[in-house]
């Protein structure tokens, strides 16, 4: 088999910042696609779980990564569990203090849930990016440095900012529509070896020769 190996932990021993997620993972409420990459000097990016924040089985809310994704050093991911109360007078959440507080511990009914956060494959996540609850980011998509991804990005878009907005589409509506259609992140390791080179070039020409 042509490539690293998606079951290692740093896939390549030049570059020890560089890790493989998927096989870090220890909670059951986080799904990350093979070859996607956490990278970190610092810390080898084996912390990657400590930047998914306020995550809680019993509120049920997933954390969805696909394929082949590149996540950049300081994203935080943040989930659902980061929401308070807000029709009631006060914010404040009284019962996590207990103490007797906790006689006003909201049902989950009467938080926001945003539902899943969902980023789909071959999307790159600049440094510093942070995601917040429910958000969808489409197949292909790119987030800019320092962006606070709120809303939904669509797939094959470029978006930046605070809040993060849709700079310009990354192709034509047509190559789009090929490429989603085209799933190369699901071909096997040998399929993309062998179309590495029009997977990586700029003459989008070469992609487009390639039957879905």
């Amino acid at each position: 088999m042509f490539g690293p190996n998606p079951d290692a932990i740093h896939p390549n021993e030049a570059i020890p910042s560089l890790c493989y997620i998927k096989n870090v993972i220890t909670r059951p409420n986080i799904e990350i696609g093979v070859y996607t990459y956490y990278d970190d000097a610092e810390t080898g990016g084996v912390d990657f779980e400590s930047h998914v924040t306020h995550h809680y089985e019993f509120i049920g809310d997933k954390l969805i990564i696909g394929k082949f994704c590149a996540i950049g050093k300081g994203v935080e991911f943040v989930m659902n569990g980061a929401n308070h109360r807000m029709a009631s007078v006060t914010t404040y959440p009284f019962n996590i203090f207990a103490h007797g507080w906790e006689k006003c511990t909201p049902t989950l009914d009467e938080l926001p849930f945003k539902g899943d956060t969902v980023v789909g494959n071959d999307v790159w996540i600049g440094q510093n990016v942070t995601v917040m609850p429910g958000v969808h980011i489409g197949d292909g998509a790119i987030i800019g440095t320092n962006a606070v991804v709120a809303s939904d990005i669509p797939p094959y878009t470029i978006a930046a900012g605070n809040p993060c907005r849709v700079i310009r589409p990354r192709f034509d509506p047509e190559l789009t529509d090929y490429l989603l259609a085209l799933r190369w992140w699901d071909w096997d390791a040998d399929k993309i070896f062998r179309n590495l080179e029009a997977l990586c070039s700029g003459d989008l020409t070469r992609i487009r020769k390639i039957v879905p």
